[in-house]
C-alpha cells in the first residue's frame, strides 16, 4: 500500500515536499517513482529513484527544481518541490516496482503498485 501526502495549494515560486509512505513488502526491494497528471493531459513521470537511493532520474520539466529521495528505514520516499510553477499543477502520485540495484524506471506501464494521489495547485 502506499499512501501519499503534502500536497496542497501554494502560489507560484513556493515550495511543497510529498511523502509517499509504504506498507506491507520490504521497501528496499522496490524502486519508486513520482508521476504526475494534470486535467485532461496523459500521466508523467517526475522523477524516479533506484531501490538503494543511489541513483535518480528526473523530467526535463523539473530538473534543478524538483529533488527526490528516499529513507529505506522509515519505508517513505519523498519529493521536494521548489520553484513551484503553475504548470506543475497536476494530482502526483507514487508508484512501486521490484527493481535491479541501481537501475531507475521510467513508463508508467513498468509500475505495479500506485498510491491514491495527492493534489498540487500552483497558484499565478
Amino acid at each position: 500500500q502506499l499512501v501519499e501526502s503534502g500536497g496542497g495549494w501554494v502560489q507560484a515560486g513556493g515550495s511543497l515536499r510529498l511523502s509517499c509512505a509504504a506498507s506491507g513488502r520490504t521497501f528496499s526491494n522496490y524502486a519508486m517513482g513520482w508521476f504526475r497528471q494534470a486535467p485532461g493531459k496523459e500521466r508523467e513521470i517526475v522523477a524516479a529513484i533506484s531501490r538503494g537511493g543511489t541513483k535518480t532520474s528526473y523530467a526535463d520539466s523539473v530538473k534543478s527544481r524538483f529533488t527526490i529521495s528516499r529513507d529505506n528505514a522509515k519505508n517513505t520516499v519523498y519529493l521536494q518541490m521548489n520553484t513551484l510553477k503553475p504548470e506543475d499543477t497536476a494530482v502526483y502520485s507514487c508508484a512501486a516496482r521490484s527493481g535491479n540495484p541501481g537501475r531507475v524506471y521510467f513508463r508508467t506501464d513498468e509500475y505495479d503498485y500506485w498510491g491514491q494521489g495527492t493534489q498540487v495547485t500552483v497558484s499565478s
